[in-house]
């Protein structure tokens, strides 16, 4: 009647044979497929080895777990929270107190006061025109004897103001809120580039520059550095502004191509040279040098426990003002 046809798997193929009979009146096809018996052996399984964990971080673990329970816990008694405090979404409402305003304006008027009686009639008798030399007592080395340690101390003099000097160095040393500044110690601050705290800069030394700096006495510092502390400064904190762009003064042709034309300076020892001894071409060269950002000589926790207060040891320092520098480089 009709023909069957049997097809055998190639190889690489999974045993099993196909069977199809076609009939003369219905064309119908049947498949089988028979499947050959597998026998898999599976390897014996090892056990994992535990990985240690260190006991911090369980302790850690810990702890966050039981900070997030409590955190779960306060949010079911009170479901808000502080949410409406620490949304930034939600714009915060600032409450000032009136006592604030009348501190202000009292500091700010205290403030004028000064300036215009120290621009009128200038610092009379808190400030000497002449230079005043002090000593004071320096350790200059220390013996080991056994236990014990002898300690060799000699006097130095100094000088105790600015008065002769050609170049002294500024920093600014109080940072009170605006409000409490009057408009014309601010335009005197920005006229010497001292806009922010810790901000210091050189300033030619003569009768006009030193009536503007006992103006700002009450902000800022300034005195007399050594030609080392000097080259520390440019080399450690100098930046250069260049196309109005503070610039790092990471190599000399930064300071060859702004004033190597002009001024003949093409190096930082040119330019410390300069610097420490002042010619014609200090000016530009100064204005080259982008106002020094210094860091804090003091941490906010020294200055709550030990009683400092900003602004404490403010005005002509002298020579003093090369050890605080170098506490803030």
């Amino acid at each position: 009647r009709g023909l069957s046809t049997v097809l055998y798997p190639e190889k690489n193929q999974s045993n099993s044979i196909l069977i199809m009979t076609t009939d003369e009146t219905t064309a119908e096809a049947t498949t089988t497929t028979t499947e050959a018996p597998t026998t898999t052996t599976e390897a014996p399984q090892q056990p994992e080895e535990l990985q240690l964990v260190p006991e911090s971080v369980l302790r850690r673990k810990h702890d966050l777990d039981e900070l997030k329970a409590k955190r779960a816990a306060q949010e079911l008694e009170n479901p808000r929270g502080n949410r409406k405090v620490f949304n930034p979404k939600v714009k915060r409402i600032r409450v000032i107190k009136p006592e604030s305003f009348v501190a202000a304006a009292t500091s700010r008027n205290n403030a004028k006061t000064r300036f215009n009686r120290v621009r009128k009639k200038g610092m009379q008798t808190r400030a000497s025109n002449k230079e005043i030399v002090q000593e004071r007592e320096v350790v200059v080395k220390g013996k080991d004897k056994g236990e014990e340690t002898e300690v060799e101390k000699t006097i130095v003099k100094y000088a105790a103001n600015s008065v002769g000097a050609d170049v002294i160095f500024a920093i600014r040393i109080r940072n009170d809120r605006r409000t409490t500044i009057p408009p014309a110690v601010r335009k005197k601050l920005s006229m010497f580039r001292l806009r922010n705290v810790n901000e210091g800069v050189f300033v030619q030394y003569s009768e006009r520059s030193r009536k503007n700096l006992q103006l700002l006495e009450p902000y800022i510092a300034y005195g007399i550095l050594t030609k080392a502390t000097i080259s520390d400064l440019i080399t450690r904190r100098g930046h250069g502004k260049v196309e109005g762009k503070r610039v790092p003064l990471m190599d000399n042709t930064i300071i060859e191509t702004a004033l190597g034309d002009d001024t003949g300076i093409i190096c930082v020892e040119d330019l410390v040279e300069e610097i420490a001894s002042p010619s014609s071409n200090f000016q530009k060269a100064n204005n080259f040098l982008w106002p020094f950002h210094l860091t804090a000589p003091r941490t906010n926790f020294q200055k709550k426990t030990l009683g400092e207060v900003d602004g404490k040891d403010y005005g002509d320092r002298g020579e003093t003002i090369d050890e605080l520098i170098r506490q803030m480089l």
